[in-house]
């Protein structure tokens, strides 16, 4: 099966050495070498994370999307698509923080709007969120770009394939005699693509080992027009 294949049977596919080693240092050094200050810099022990990260942190552009990252793109997502939402996480050698299975079901848009299918909204660094109509979420591919080697010790996403297929899929109703985990485990200057409806959660750290990971997410396809995409960057 090819791995464009697995990742819409499965909601999930791993590429790795799609950066090299440089790549992902050059990467390292523009993170490092933004401005910390801002209400979208998230610093806790547990946790560092930068949200917007494209926009905090544009001179990183053009190191994250090279020509290995835009073919894979291209290829799932066509020639007309864009980014939808960025953020940095870091999460260092001893964090005890760990998430537990979830879908990501929100969108980050401009403005809060009365719209059918629209729902739940919510704000964060001045921000709206919304839970959006299925097909919206159905079409956003979300890729995990790895800076670090990453595994079940120190906190790999843990996801149950084929989970994005079954629409809203609430963590307490999984029934795990027929469902199976599995861990994501992907080397340095790898990527791990999935789908927002695929259930995943992220484990502590019992390594001592840093991860850190840019997720960004990706569409081709527009909102209504009473809304546009908050963090939408044109890439084609």
């Amino acid at each position: 099966m090819k791995q464009t294949d697995s990742f819409l049977s499965n909601g999930f596919v791993i590429f790795d050495e799609i950066y090299t080693m440089d790549e992902v240092e050059n990467v390292l050094r523009q993170i490092n070498l933004a401005n910390s200050d801002k209400d979208t810099f998230r610093k806790s022990e547990d946790l560092f994370a930068i949200r917007q990260f494209l926009k905090e942190v544009p001179s990183a552009i053009d190191a994250v999307f090279n020509d290995n990252l835009k073919a894979i793109l291209s290829q799932i997502l066509g020639d007309k698509y864009f980014v939808v939402k960025s953020i940095y996480f870091d999460k260092p050698q001893t964090s005890n923080w760990y998430v537990s299975y979830h879908q990501d079901l929100t969108i980050s848009v401009d403005k809060k709007v009365s719209l059918n299918g629209f729902d739940l909204w919510t704000t964060k660094q001045n921000q709206f969120a919304v839970q959006p109509p299925l097909n919206i979420l159905q079409n956003v591919v979300t890729v995990r770009i790895h800076l670090d080697d990453t595994d079940e010790n120190n906190g790999a996403l843990r996801v149950i394939p084929k989970s994005h297929l079954k629409g809203v899929y609430r963590p307490e109703t999984i029934d795990w005699t027929f469902e199976k985990e599995v861990s994501c485990n992907v080397s340095k200057g790898g990527i791990m693509l999935m789908k927002p409806l695929l259930l995943h959660s992220s484990g502590r750290t019992t390594n001592n080992r840093q991860r850190r990971v840019i997720h960004i997410e990706f569409s081709n396809q527009e909102l209504p027009t009473e809304l546009n995409w908050a963090e939408r960057i044109n890439l084609c």
